[in-house]
């Protein structure tokens, strides 16, 4: 299975729309991890599973969504009712209990990619006001296959930033 992870557009839903033109039908979910700052009843939100962030204040979105997609369960929230700027230890005890192998988070506006307790751990970065030690906008495509996940980010031209490109055995 192929999953776009996208996250802290922080208002600009032209890259939202750009994003969506580009992947529906080649991807096989897309998942919005919060701080959009759009509508929660955005007609852009048929397109993606989506989050509330701490910069979101439309009462519409979910805190957290949990989605089941072949083989995979997946748990997703922005990650600020986590403390994901303090560790994954709340986000894995979310997605232990919510049954996931892959947890999808925000907030920090840095892209990770790390397997712990088989459980594949994905930040898209932002994809419009990067933090850390890599500045450049980003979003994720996770390629989910039985043996492997594959996650692999790409920046607002939607080339690929190979250097941030990483492969787990599952």
């Amino acid at each position: 299975m192929k999953y776009l992870v996208v996250s802290d557009n922080h208002g600009d839903r032209n890259i939202l729309v750009e994003i969506v033109n580009r992947y529906v039908g080649m991807v096989d979910h897309m998942f919005h991890c919060g701080d959009s700052e759009l509508k929660a009843n955005d007609e852009l939100w048929e397109h993606f599973t989506v989050v509330t962030g701490n910069c979101d204040y439309d009462p519409g979105y979910k805190k957290e969504q949990v989605v089941s997609i072949g083989n995979d369960v997946i748990y997703m929230t922005h990650g600020h009712l986590s403390n994901v700027r303090f560790g994954l230890t709340m986000l894995s005890l979310q997605a232990q209990e919510a049954g996931a192998n892959i947890a999808l988070f925000g907030h920090i506006h840095q892209a990770v990619a790390e397997l712990d307790k088989n459980i594949l751990f994905v930040n898209p970065g932002s994809i419009s006001q990067p933090r850390g030690p890599v500045q450049i906008p980003s979003y994720a495509i996770i390629d989910s296959e039985t043996k492997n996940y594959h996650v692999e980010y790409y920046n607002r031209a939607h080339q690929s930033i190979e250097e941030l490109a990483a492969d787990f055995e599952r």
